[in-house]
Formats: C-alpha cells, structure tokens, sequence
C-alpha cells in the first residue's frame, strides 16, 4: 500500500509502519502484526481487518469536565468548516495508509461539521464524501462502518428514536438517512447504532414501553432504508449499559438479543461488542463475546479498556493479553466475527500530546491483537485446551446424558434414575490448570 498523503504531510519523519518480527527494537514497526501470515486457516489481516476511530484519533483534543483540550492537531486550525474537513481528512488518510491498514469508522459529524439546519448539513455531507470517495479510489482504504451522532445535539437530550417528541424523532430519522447514504457512497461495510441517549434517567417520568416501542420501529425504517438502497451489510447494536444515561435500552448483550427477538429484527442485526461497555456492565469482554456467539450475533468489536479503578468509559488503548487471549479463544472457537471487525474506538490520553503517540497506541493495540492470535493458534492446535472443555461434558455424549440432549427424558425419568445414584462424582472445574495452560503459551 502507498503512503496517502494530501498538500501536506502531518505525521512527518514517520514512515509507512512495517512488520519486522519480534526481535525488532524499532518503536515504529510491527512485531507481531505480519497481516498476510496464514493464521487457522487465514491471513492475519482477515481475521481482524482493524480499523481506526475517526472521531477519536483526529478530533479528540483530550478535553474532558474538568479542562480544556491539551493537544494541538494542525489539520483542526482553519476557520472554514469545509477546509478543516477535508484537512481533517488528508492527516486520517495519510495516518491510516502508514500504519498499514485498510479501514476506518465514521460517525457523520466527525467527517465535517454538522450544519446550522438540515439542508446545510446534508450538503455538507455530500460534498464532504465527494472528497472522502477521492481519497478511497487513491488508497482502497474505506469504512469497516458508519454511523449517525445521535447524542450530542442538545436536541437529544432525551434521546433520538426514544425522545417523547416527535419533531425529534423525525429529525433523527433524517440524519440516519443522510448517515446511510453516505456509508452507501463510500461503500462502507456496515452500519452501527449506538444509542448514546436511547435510554432514562428516571422511570417516574419515562414511558419505557413506548419507547422502546418507537425505538423499534425507527429501527425497521433505517432497516428497510438501507436495504432498499442497495445496502448488503449488517447493521449493528453496540450495548452500553449507561453514561450518560443512568439506564441505557442497549444495556448488555443479552439485552440487546432479547430486544432484537422480540421485534422481529434479527436477520438483520447483529452486535458491535465493545471492552469498556462490557466491564461497565460488569461484564467480562469474553462473557459478551459469548452470549453474541451463541445466538449467532457477533458482528464487530470496539476494542479498547476501561480503567479499573473509574467507574466509567476511559476508552484506554487495550494491553491486557491475557484479556485479548480469552476473547480470541471465543471468537475463534465460535467462528470468529461475522461481517465486521476490530475497531480501536479508543483515544491517547489527555496528556500523550505528541502526534508521534497515535502512532505509539494503535501499533501497540495491533501487536497485541496480533501476538495474541498466534498464541490461541499454538492452544488449539497443540494443547489439550479442546479436549478439556469436551472432556468436562462427555457425561452428555452418552446414555441418559445423550438421551437428556436430545430432549428425549421427561422429569419424572430424571427422577428414576436418579433413584440409582448414591454418590454422584464431582467434575472438578480446573480453572488453576486452565490459567496455567494460557500461561505456558505466552512466550
């Protein structure tokens, strides 16, 4: 891939990012990420086909409520809305291009800002994509998926498809169209729904019902929207349990299933898991990966962590490989993610102010993705870790146990036969052998 740069080059003295092996010293390299090394069956790049956050990586200037911004990003400085987007748009192409990759994700305000009113912001959109399609056809890098800002509009602050307003919900739904089209035009592969402000701060004032009613329905119309343009990819749900809202209708996995089940909206959907929304669940990472696998929903990631001492969405690049290792052993063992991939929704923190630092972080974040596939490889190729899991349920594969599987015993034969057993052995569960087992692999 060619290095994208546009009139000027922002990341300067830093070239494209190249693997070098594990024994490299070299900061601004890959140890690990060698994306076209066949992996279980299939190129590194495939199995992760890493993407980088639009919105963090090139417009978070580290602010958070107790201060303002510390970094100071050249392509943000001119006063024209559509000089500073397409500014904006040259640093992301040229950092996306160096560091090796393929893909970004969008929400539509992070491409140019949003307008004084709906005509200007679409016009903005359509022009701003024009020049977004440029850069595409130059490098083939394009989006893994977009998405709408449904949040940050004082306008929402009740929500978007759930605000007890109609006039609101209807000027959501526009800027869901507008988001649309434009993941269309730049041919996106997905699109995400993430209801930043879907969701309530108190029941004494909220009709949950109809909300979550409307909320479906909303979801129907970009559904039916998108298909109808053209639109082949998945859409996704990415659950967040709260912050800012205290209960978010996102909440958890499980939470999302079950509302996609209950609206008739899972052929179409499937699910964005995200690390720091996991644990604000508390939730593991690997428990939502597991509950989206096992109804065939695992559609994407947004891999990041939080802090574990914060209570709330730190969005820290992820370093855990232990974590990193549990959540590949899931998504390979189940088949691994259906239509989406690996996007760092994280951001450098607020007092990493050198742009050198993006680079830093994101490298850092794709070796570890990258090390640690090579080691689920050596574990379920080379270790006993399969047979264990088979083992500790085989009493099911056989007798009564394969009889109870196949749904072929009522209560009252649970009972018979357990009329027979005196002493039934206990099934230990192992978990020390099974850490040891992950450590020994880590080298």
């Amino acid at each position: 891939m060619e290095v994208i740069k546009g009139k000027q080059e922002y990341f300067k003295g830093i070239n494209q990012i190249k693997f070098e092996g594990e024994s490299s010293e070299n900061p601004l390299s890959y140890r690990y990420y060698d994306k076209n090394r066949i992996v279980l069956g299939k190129p590194m790049k495939d199995h992760f086909k890493f993407a980088v956050a639009y919105w963090h990586s090139f417009g978070n200037l580290g602010n958070d409520p107790f201060g303002i911004g510390t970094k100071n990003f050249p392509w943000l400085y001119s006063g024209d809305a559509y000089q500073r987007a397409y500014d904006k748009m040259d640093a992301a192409f040229e950092f996306i291009s160096k560091l090796n990759l393929n893909y970004f994700c969008f929400h539509d305000f992070d491409l140019i800002d949003e307008g004084a009113s709906l005509t200007e912001s679409t016009n903005r959109l359509e022009k701003i994509t024009d020049y977004c399609n440029l850069k595409i056809n130059e490098s083939k890098i394009k989006p893994l998926w977009g998405t709408a800002n449904l949040f940050s509009n004082p306008r929402y602050m009740n929500g978007a498809a759930t605000n007890p307003n109609f006039e609101i919900v209807s000027i959501a739904g526009a800027q869901v169209k507008n988001a649309i089209d434009a993941t269309i035009k730049l041919k996106g592969e997905n699109y995400v729904f993430w209801g930043g402000r879907e969701g309530y701060m108190s029941l004494l004032n909220t009709n949950m019902k109809k909300e979550l009613d409307n909320l479906a329905t909303f979801l129907h119309m970009a559904k039916d929207y998108g298909r109808s343009n053209g639109f082949k990819g998945h859409f996704f749900i990415e659950p967040k349990p709260m912050e800012p809202s205290k209960h978010q209708y996102d909440y958890d996995a499980a939470t999302v299933i079950g509302f996609l089940r209950e609206y008739d909206l899972m052929d179409d959907f499937k699910l964005n898991i995200e690390v720091n929304h996991a644990t604000l669940a508390s939730h593991t990472f690997d428990h939502e990966l597991q509950v989206a696998a096992n109804a065939d929903m695992l559609g994407s990631i947004d891999a990041n962590r939080g802090d574990y001492q914060n209570g709330w969405d730190t969005d820290q690049f992820p370093n855990n490989i232990y974590e990193i290792i549990e959540a590949l052993l899931i998504i390979i063992r189940s088949g691994g993610i259906k239509g989406g991939g690996i996007n760092f929704d994280a951001k450098t923190r607020r007092n990493s102010t050198d742009l050198i630092d993006l680079f830093h972080a994101h490298i850092g974040a794709i070796d570890l993705f990258a090390r640690s596939l090579i080691i689920v490889e050596k574990i379920i190729n080379d270790s006993e870790y399969s047979d264990l899991i088979k083992d500790k349920y085989s009493s099911f594969d056989s007798g009564f146990g394969k009889e109870f599987s196949e749904k072929k015993l009522s209560l009252n034969d649970l009972f018979n036969h357990s009329l027979n057993l005196d002493n039934s052995k206990l099934i230990s569960g192992r978990q020390e052998y099974f850490e040891n087992l992950i450590n020994r692999y880590i080298k």
